[in-house]
């Protein structure tokens, strides 16, 4: 996935608290960053009121949400000393306390981010489960809170119908995730539901490439048979019809956000041709690409 960042304006924001329904959250800045290892953070990108350096760091006026997917780094606030940030870890910025965070030197960092405000935000972070005093929360790989963030850059990136609306729903269902995870924060996983969750990850990663789910089990060191078996215990699905799912959600989100044709959006979800797409298109949803695009104008 591509680099991605969006700040808003203040009319942007406005407009954005104007927009019907109101869900009681405001979306001031979402993004995705690759950090490269051994370069200086942050990047020189940030607007002036976000950028900072690690002997000052910074106070925000906001909630961020803050998803580190990939490498690892360090973060400290006033209620917290430096701390080690392992991939699989979040991390909750509030509004005027003081933090600084960066990735390890050798490693960089892949991370995921959102701002926010708003009534509905504000009353989700005074649960108990959330508090500046312990603001990390190591969740893992987890697949469907990295799905939700993507799908809130894309949704914000392609600005389809309705992407106000969409978006901060997404941020809502962002936050109720991370608050599910913050109440089972004291939960261990099994060492398999642990593997399942990383290759889950890896699909998402890789959702637009063939991938081999032989050669995925092999790279993890367990029996396909297992594998497969474990998967569908834990998911629901089977691996391969999870990837498809993966796909056709993609496809299904660019038929309703942009303006690509059928074929480029076949091309672009990594079904080996249009024909193709089309059947199993037509198999899942109950309409071909072009009918459920029809369907929503």
């Amino acid at each position: 996935m591509s680099i991605y960042r969006k700040y808003f304006t203040q009319e942007q924001l406005q407009n954005l608290v104007d927009s019907e329904p109101n869900w009681g959250v405001s979306i001031l800045n979402v993004g995705h960053n690759l950090h490269p290892a051994k370069k200086s953070y942050p990047d020189q990108n940030h607007p002036d009121s976000y950028y900072f350096n690690w002997e000052k760091g910074r106070r925000l006026d906001e909630f961020q949400l803050v998803y580190i997917s990939g490498g690892g780094g360090v973060f400290e606030s006033e209620n917290l000393p430096p701390t080690i940030v392992e991939a699989g870890t979040a991390f909750l910025l509030f509004p005027n306390v003081w933090h600084r965070y960066k990735p390890a030197h050798n490693t960089g960092w892949e991370e995921f981010w959102v701002g926010f405000g708003g009534h509905y935000s504000e009353y989700l972070m005074r649960q108990e489960c959330f508090s500046p005093e312990s603001p990390l929360l190591k969740i893992g790989f987890d697949a469907e809170l990295l799905a939700v963030f993507l799908r809130l850059v894309d949704t914000l990136k392609y600005e389809g119908l309705a992407h106000k609306q969409i978006s901060s729903c997404l941020v809502i269902q962002l936050l109720g995730l991370i608050y599910a995870s913050a109440l089972m924060s004291k939960t261990v996983r099994t060492r398999k539901e642990k593997l399942i969750h990383q290759i889950r990850y890896e699909i998402h990663e890789n959702w637009m490439i063939p991938i081999s789910m032989e050669d995925l089990a092999a790279k993890h060191d367990v029996g396909y048979v297992w594998f497969r078996k474990a998967f569908k215990e834990i998911t629901g699905t089977s691996p391969g019809q999870y990837h498809l799912n993966i796909k056709l959600d993609k496809a299904s989100q660019m038929l309703r956000q942009t303006t690509l044709s059928v074929s480029e959006i076949a091309y672009q979800a990594g079904f080996e041709s249009e024909f193709y797409f089309s059947r199993i298109f037509k198999k899942k949803m109950g309409n071909a690409p072009s009918q459920y695009r029809h369907s929503l104008l």
